[in-house]
């Protein structure tokens, strides 16, 4: 199985505020439907309610501490191993957040779908400092602001060594 992580980082490595999206980078929401659709993604719980319901057409892990959580159409479990172990036979499966979550999973993803926005933002969750002697960067696009995205960025995709 592949542990994929999609994320989108700052150049002050924010991902988020306040349980937010702090950007608006239209082509970035593409990219993560087209790549996710048809998959299992596995979030925290608060990421999870900051999307408020499942995404259609893919299976949506929400891991807790809360044994008594309930998300209509989502499979709840324990811990990312839990998670995992539950999903074993696909043939990949989406980290999508948040930052706790990241941080964890980065030790077993062998890939990571890293969409680098151009500017600093003021956040509260963050995502580690990818160590590039681990990281091969596989693919790169580069691209400009525009109507529907207000900063620079790039899709980069990275792979284990």
């Amino acid at each position: 199985m592949n542990v994929s992580i999609i994320v989108a980082v700052s150049r002050n490595q924010v991902i988020g505020k306040d349980n937010q999206l702090i950007w608006k980078l239209s082509a970035d929401l593409k990219r993560f439907k087209a790549l996710t659709t048809g998959h299992t993604i596995i979030m925290g719980r608060k990421t999870f309610e900051s999307i408020g319901k499942p995404l259609p057409n893919r299976t949506s892990v929400i891991i807790t501490g809360q044994a008594d959580y309930v998300a209509e159409g989502c499979v709840v479990v324990n811990s990312l191993e839990e998670a995992l172990e539950k999903f074993s036979d696909q043939e990949e499966v989406f980290i999508i957040g948040g930052g706790t979550i990241y941080k964890e999973a980065l030790a077993k993803a062998n890939k990571i779908y890293y969409t680098k926005v151009h500017k600093d933002f003021e956040g509260d969750t963050f995502f580690p400092v990818l160590d590039l002697k681990e990281w091969k960067s596989v693919n790169r696009e580069d691209c400009l602001p525009d109507e529907k995205n207000e900063v620079p960025y790039s899709f980069i995709d990275y792979i284990r060594k």
